[in-house]
């Protein structure tokens, strides 16, 4: 993000920031989208006008001390984040696989995408002080068709030379998450609050990303989610920006991402052999096995042809009466554990461990809310964020 549009605080804003700092306007712009605030909401939430706001982000205006003040608290950034460029990253970007674009969305995928870049930007910090997995994606073969699009053959072969690269074989996947790491992926998860996002992937220069933005509770489901990102990795690092802003090319590039992820999970060289029955119950059994949704078993067997389109729409029918739509049997993660991202986490671990770097030392380079970076690499509340005052003094005997 650029930060060339810069104004100095004057001495009377030293309460907020030290004297002679300047205040990025791009900064300023990024934490209020990050928060999915409009100008207007940020300004009563300031105590100003939504055009004072907007001339703080143009760098029209300076903000007085107590103003400064009051965005640093209402954007829960530290006052340093504000005046601090933004940091390196490894190279440049890919579009970003939002499920959904549109004015109803806007909001949402800014948020997406300043939070990503924030993501890379801390993963590149550890990058200089650990060594990261190589990556190793399979580049797909570009689609025969002039059009574009893949083919269902394309995917499924896409899918198995995925498998047979990573020496997976043909049965389950016992942890997809610790997989895709193992392969040179940073992943994250910061789940953003009352929104519909499961998960978006990207490629910063030669590094691929997922962030995994979903409050999905059910292991199952983001096993999905993750092999759907995968899916967007290896057959679409090279799409136009301009192809995912149509809403109906996004639409097929989603159901690819979709037949990938179906194709990688259950493979059709294995998964149609422990299709004994086409009963709903059935599928129980299956979810234990592969640790797939039940929903996604069966589309996968409608893909294959193990089921004609009578037992699907009958099998959905049960569905819906059972009320499995959004939430299956076993989707508790007591009974399917959530996969969590470990590789930053061990890497920030090895750094502080090491005693290379003191938490201070993280948190003053990158210059982001702690608790934002903890979240970034999956690290324990307080880690990096000191702990709270006690709030009373209890006397002891010597």
């Amino acid at each position: 993000m650029a930060d060339n549009n810069v104004f100095d605080f004057p001495t009377v804003a030293a309460r907020a920031t030290p004297a002679g700092r300047r205040l990025i306007p791009a900064r300023l712009l990024a934490a209020r989208k990050a928060l999915r605030l409009t100008q207007e909401e940020l300004g009563a939430l300031v105590g100003v006008t939504r055009q004072a706001i907007a001339s703080y982000e143009c760098g029209d205006r300076v903000p007085e001390a107590t103003t400064f003040a009051a965005v640093v608290l209402a954007l829960k950034q530290p006052a340093g984040y504000f005046t601090a460029a933004d940091h390196p990253v490894f190279g440049e970007y890919s579009p970003r696989f939002f499920r959904k674009v549109g004015p109803d969305t806007a909001r949402r995928n800014d948020a997406c995408a300043v939070l990503g870049h924030w993501f890379v930007q801390a993963a590149h910090y550890l990058d200089s002080l650990v060594n990261y997995p190589p990556v190793h994606i399979p580049a797909a073969q570009p689609p025969s068709d002039p059009s574009g699009r893949y083919t269902a053959e394309e995917i499924e072969t896409a899918a198995e030379q995925c498998r047979q690269q990573w020496g997976l074989g043909w049965g389950p996947i016992s942890n997809v998450l610790a997989l895709l790491e193992s392969k040179g992926i940073a992943a994250c998860r910061y789940e953003i609050e009352d929104e519909r996002i499961d998960a978006f992937s990207f490629w910063c220069g030669d590094r691929p990303f997922i962030f995994m933005a979903s409050e999905k509770e059910s292991g199952a489901r983001i096993r999905f989610d993750l092999a759907h990102e995968l899916g967007h990795l290896v057959l679409h690092r090279w799409i136009d920006a301009a192809e995912i802003a149509d809403p109906k090319t996004l639409k097929i590039i989603e159901a690819e991402a979709d037949r990938f992820a179906g194709a990688f999970l259950l493979p059709r060289k294995s998964f149609p052999n422990d299709v004994y029955s086409a009963r709903l119950d059935a599928f129980l059994d299956l979810k234990r096995r592969w640790v797939v949704s039940i929903q996604a078993m069966i589309y996968r067997c409608k893909d294959l042809e193990v089921i004609d389109e009578t037992q699907f729409t009958n099998l959905y029918k049960q569905i819906s009466f059972r009320k499995w739509r959004k939430s299956e049997p076993l989707d508790n993660p007591e009974q399917i554990r959530l996969e969590t991202p470990r590789l930053l986490g061990r890497a920030a671990e090895l750094v502080l461990d090491s005693g290379a770097k003191h938490p201070d030392d993280i948190c003053n380079a990158l210059q982001f809310n702690p608790h934002l970076i903890e979240a970034f690499f999956n690290l324990p509340t307080g880690r990096l964020s000191p702990a709270p005052p006690p709030t009373e003094f209890t006397p002891t005997l010597k």
